[in-house]
């Protein structure tokens, strides 16, 4: 049972620090080598099947793409699995000359310790590792949440004792699997100083939408053969707002710092993240929109880029965010308090680091009841194709029909001609 005072605790984008990526402007870019994977995931959209493995020369290509329309901190290299692609170091090698960080999406189950150390050599930048129960693993084997913590603190402790490399963890979530959040919250608060994101993705698939149909060029489109294993869904729609919750229940002291809306909606919440300030035993509170605003102004002042993907050293100087950022931020100003309260239980506590961790939720696109799709508004994780940009949730639609599709009430008569918005 929830605590009363977080029911009533509702999201509210213009309390939040409004992110300023945009679409030829942003802190992420995703590049797609291969479709190829090692796993089956319920609910993947993914063919692996369909185009394989990306060559240099194509990746070299997508590069430039990215380069020529849009300006990012970090590119999250994804498929598909990366780690299977032959040529994987080669392709981090080549992101990092460019002057992006290098972000692998991965499961993990390619990786080892001879593959990492090459990958950090060749300059990758960080992990996000995708762990959780849509998956059937040969390394893990979980009906819940929690069963799979051993596996997350397994590579948590690999890129820690390699160093010098962002970590983070993929979860999907449905109504499902709602209510086990907090098993993974309390597991990622146990590890500040390993564990630097931790995101939960909302699940999504048009069969969740009954009311609507889908047409692409004008024709109807059964979806249902178009996800892996649908029963996943649950039989709810959840918003952003059911995922805070649920991690209220875990950390009652959790709060947004900054978001991006919809496209449609302007009150979806489509990304939320929160800054948490945190010691290896205790939540000190969390940075609010100030913090975040400063953060990623300074760095495109200096950098000319929106910030994303900290190292584990910057992330360890919580510290200093306080001294610099706690007569301007109101959560930092409330974590600061709290710190110099657990100072004075314990003196030698002024000795322990104080680590930065992010929490994320993304709510992918959402099918609103007239039939419009509400996507992300300066969507970090806009792919290529065929030398356009386009989201990387939809890209299955372009290769598919040639076209994104459109959606309308099953009250209603569509029209004949394409709609991509």
């Amino acid at each position: 049972m929830l605590d009363q005072t977080n029911t009533v605790r509702k999201l509210n984008p213009l309390q939040y620090y409004r992110l300023p990526w945009s679409l030829t402007d942003n802190g992420i870019s995703w590049l797609e080598v291969t479709t190829k994977c090692n796993l089956a995931c319920k609910g993947c959209y993914r063919d692996p099947k369909k185009e394989g493995h990306k060559t240099l020369n194509e990746i070299k290509e997508d590069l430039r793409v990215f380069r020529e329309n849009r300006k990012s901190d970090c590119m999250s290299i994804a498929g598909g699995d990366p780690l299977v692609h032959p040529q994987i170091v080669e392709i981090v090698k080549m992101i990092s000359s460019g002057g992006w960080k290098p972000i692998l999406n991965t499961n993990g189950l390619a990786l080892t310790p001879e593959l990492l150390s090459q990958l950090k050599k060749a300059g990758v930048a960080g992990f996000t590792f995708h762990i959780d129960t849509t998956q059937v693993r040969k390394d893990s084997k979980a009906d819940l949440e929690k069963d799979h913590n051993h596996l997350r603190q397994k590579f948590a402790d690999m890129i820690s004792a390699e160093g010098g490399m962002a970590c983070s963890f993929n979860q999907t979530v449905s109504e499902k699997t709602l209510n086990q959040i907090p098993d993974t919250v309390h597991w990622a608060k146990a590890n500040p100083s390993k564990v630097h994101s931790i995101v939960f993705i909302i699940y999504r698939e048009p069969s969740m939408s009954c009311h609507l149909n889908f047409y692409a060029n004008g024709k109807k489109i059964e979806m249902d053969d178009a996800y892996n294993d649908t029963d996943f869904g649950g039989g709810r729609v959840l918003v952003a707002q059911d995922v805070v919750n649920q991690i209220r229940r875990a950390d009652p002291l959790y709060e947004p710092a900054g978001y991006l809306n919809g496209t449609v909606d302007p009150k979806s919440m489509k990304w939320t993240l929160a800054l948490r300030l945190a010691t290896p035993d205790q939540t000190l509170g969390f940075a609010g929109g100030n913090f975040m605003k400063g953060v990623q102004h300074f760095s495109h002042f200096f950098r000319n880029r929106w910030l994303s993907y900290c190292s584990p050293t910057l992330l360890s100087t919580g510290r200093a965010t306080m001294g610099a950022f706690s007569l301007f931020d109101s959560g930092v100003w409330s974590a600061t308090k709290n710190y110099l309260k657990y100072i004075m239980k314990n003196p030698l506590n002024i000795f322990t680091t104080v680590h930065l961790q992010t929490y994320a939720i993304i709510q992918a696109v959402d099918f609103l009841p007239d039939g419009q799709l509400n996507m992300c508004d300066g969507c970090p994780d806009m792919t290529v194709y065929k030398g356009k940009l386009y989201w990387s949730c939809r890209l299955e639609e372009i290769k598919d029909h040639g076209s994104f599709m459109s959606a309308y009430p099953k009250s209603k008569t569509p029209i004949t001609t394409t709609d991509q918005s």
